[in-house]
């Protein structure tokens, strides 16, 4: 990887990986949201859209 051009990518491209670290770890109540055994990138919309 050469690196990020802008502040701003780094810290979204690192945001979003931290983000779901936290959604595979069970670290968010998926069953109020009603996404128990949902796809991925359903989840992770779910979760962004919810904070």
């Amino acid at each position: 990887m050469l690196g990020f051009k802008r502040f701003r990518g780094a810290t979204t491209t690192i945001s979003g990986i931290e983000l779901m670290h936290r959604i595979r770890k069970g670290q968010f109540n998926l069953a109020t949201l009603d996404l128990k055994d949902t796809a991925t990138p359903t989840v992770w919309n779910a979760v962004l859209f919810a904070q």
